[in-house]
């Protein structure tokens, strides 16, 4: 069995059938582009995911399997200096929030971002922490962090909890 097709088997298993919260060892970069392909499956209009890790953890790539798990073929780009970017898929409109840079609360609310999240749209939220204190309670908890082990150089642990 191949990497992608275990992880597909995997995370299919667990957020199927198993508890609210589950870590998985992505072996690279395609690992985590299946993770995201598969955990797409899960979401559902009105979903607020949290993305947490570190720069290089591969947030904007498992952004990226979600997109292409809902059928997004275009490009994906990280969100880092413009904050959101905006996504229209089949079943649902997909805001893609980077506040890495995010600084005042009054720029969220001029900006109308709260308006994003309602009952028709998805959004995935990296670096949520910056925004605590404004944004909803989130549907799902994802945390990527890079694998301290020299044999696999690319590998992640990626970890969800389900609210």
């Amino acid at each position: 069995m191949s990497a992608a097709s275990a992880v597909k088997t995997l995370l299919f298993w667990v957020l199927s059938v198993m508890d609210k919260h589950f870590t998985l060892e992505l072996a690279d970069e395609a690992a985590t582009l299946q993770a995201g392909r598969e955990f797409s499956k899960q979401l559902n209009a009105g979903a607020v995911v949290y993305m947490h890790g570190d720069l290089g953890a591969g947030k904007t790539t498992f952004v990226r399997g979600v997109l292409q798990g809902l059928g997004h073929a275009g490009k994906v780009k990280s969100p880092t200096y413009t904050l959101v970017e905006p996504y229209v898929v089949s079943r649902f409109n997909l805001y893609h929030f980077d506040l890495y840079r995010f600084i005042d609360e009054d720029e969220w609310y001029a900006a109308g971002f709260n308006e994003y999240f309602n009952e028709d749209s998805v959004c995935l939220v990296e670096w949520p922490e910056k925004a605590e204190r404004i944004l909803p309670t989130p549907s799902f908890d994802v945390k990527l962090s890079l694998l301290n082990n020299s044999e696999q150089a690319d590998g992640r642990t990626l970890t969800v909890l389900r609210y």
